[in-house]
């Protein structure tokens, strides 16, 4: 057997962040086995979708680095499927009529609810005849489902799950408009796409046993379902914007690679051992269902932080000089030169040491292609007062007929110029990180001399010199 799985989203916007992880279990699980990973558009609410929201979402599976086999299904555009399916079950008395009106579900509902009961459909035309049809009246099609007897499921992820089926009403197939709801089209969908594996998160499970009852009615083989436990925020509460329910492209603004957010969602409810640094390689190879626990994760910005960290400093240093450029351009107001990015590529594996987010390697970044004369923060205007300022004044001097403009070299001359006037490295190297920079935070300071070069390294000095 092939292994056939599926994500199915709705469009009705981005794509949130626990979709991601929905995806991505789908995705590894299909290339651990060998089989194939579908995508399917659930548009079927028409009032709801867009075209804007399906092509985020599928910007951010992209960006997630989740390719798909074959196109994107829209189950919209098979909607005379669904409806064929629909009035199959009703010629072979597996479905019927009903032509209540929605006063009297209403009704119906009401009285349920003052009688304390279940507020469910109660099959008041399930064996009513034809002849009792009202003139006029658009009829809905509803699945005759079991009214005895339970339905069990043996989940992938949750175990054996039991449901009485008198807890199930008839649901509706086909609106009195003609189209199918959403749990006969997902339905029909899975099926006619050989879908074996339906992997999806918990707040489904309810829709999985009515689902099941389709399928049963329709004689069909079912899928394996695996039913994802929801990710939580810190706090324990269902995950909300503000615990970082956001979409996917979110993340990307934030500044996280994807690499770091696939490692991070997978270890939001799966495990292999201890092991928290996991490659995409080495999560194809490990991934299985079994390992997917049946508790909520919770959702941690600061273990995000770190897993990116981590990434950053594997990542090759022109990608992150991609990344950071329009970030740079729109804060500087002008495109990056050639010469721009080739310091900046030369300067990067000093800059992302220390970077967390792209948007923090931006920052880091700025100074090396920011025009002169530099802006200083208040530490490092502090930095350049008289004293600073004649130090500098001298120090330029000194590098200015220094033969070997590197780090080493500019290093031992700083050391010898401290020592010969009294003063510790720092009284020197920090106000001339200052003028560096602009800034008291920095990589080492004499390999940012060295990458600047002679020229712009005395320009820069002498404007702090001469700064007021």
């Amino acid at each position: 057997m092939t292994v056939v799985t599926r994500f199915a989203p709705s469009p009705t916007g981005f794509l949130h962040i626990g979709g991601g992880r929905t995806a991505l279990f789908n995705w590894l699980y299909a290339r651990n086995t060998g089989g194939k990973f579908l995508l399917r558009i659930e548009d079927t609410d028409r009032q709801r979708s867009s075209q804007a929201a399906v092509d985020a979402i599928l910007d951010g599976l992209q960006w997630l680095g989740l390719d798909w086999d074959g196109d994107a299904v829209s189950q919209f555009e098979r909607k005379d499927r669904h409806a064929e399916v629909a009035h199959q079950m009703l010629a072979a008395g597996k479905a019927y009529r009903c032509y209540c009106s929605p006063e009297e579900l209403e009704e119906m509902r009401a009285a349920q609810k003052a009688a304390g009961q279940p507020m469910r459909y109660d099959g008041r035309w399930r064996d009513r005849p034809e002849s009792d049809a009202p003139a006029g009246v658009a009829p809905v099609i509803r699945l005759k489902a079991p009214q005895e007897g339970q339905t069990v499921l043996n989940d992938l992820v949750q175990g054996e799950v039991t449901v009485q089926n008198a807890q199930l009403d008839d649901l509706i197939l086909l609106r009195a408009d003609g189209t199918p709801t959403y749990l006969l089209a997902v339905v029909v969908d899975d099926h006619d796409m050989n879908v074996t594996h339906v992997i999806r998160g918990d707040d489904h499970l309810t829709n999985t046993f009515r689902q099941i009852q389709i399928f049963n009615a329709m004689g069909w083989d079912l899928p394996r379902f695996g039913h994802i436990p929801l990710i939580h925020g810190p706090d324990g509460a269902k995950l909300s914007k503000r615990h970082g329910a956001l979409g996917v492209d979110a993340y990307r603004d934030m500044g996280y690679l994807p690499e770091a957010v696939r490692n991070y969602l997978l270890r939001l409810g799966w495990s292999h051992g201890d092991d928290e640094i996991i490659s995409t390689e080495q999560a194809i190879e490990w991934f299985n269902l079994e390992s997917i626990g049946r508790s909520p994760s919770r959702f941690d910005f600061a273990k995000l932080e770190n897993l990116n960290a981590h990434y950053m400093r594997l990542a090759e240093d022109s990608r992150l000089v991609g990344l950071i450029a329009p970030r740079l351009e729109a804060e500087l107001g002008r495109s990056l030169t050639d010469a721009d990015r080739d310091l900046l590529t030369r300067a990067m594996n000093g800059l992302k040491q220390r970077a967390r987010t792209v948007v923090d390697l931006a920052q880091s970044a700025r100074f090396y292609v920011a025009a002169q004369p530099l802006s200083y923060d208040e530490k490092a205007s502090a930095l350049l007062d008289e004293k600073g300022r004649s130090l500098l004044k001298e120090l330029a001097e000194a590098f200015a007929g220094e033969p070997d403009f590197t780090a080493a070299a500019l290093e031992a001359q700083v050391r010898a110029f401290a020592e010969a006037r009294g003063e510790k490295l720092g009284k020197v190297a920090q106000p001339l990180r200052a003028a560096l920079t602009g800034s008291t935070v920095s990589p080492p300071i004499f390999e940012v001399a060295e990458l600047l070069g002679r020229e712009a390294t005395l320009s820069r000095i002498r404007d702090a010199a001469g700064a007021a």
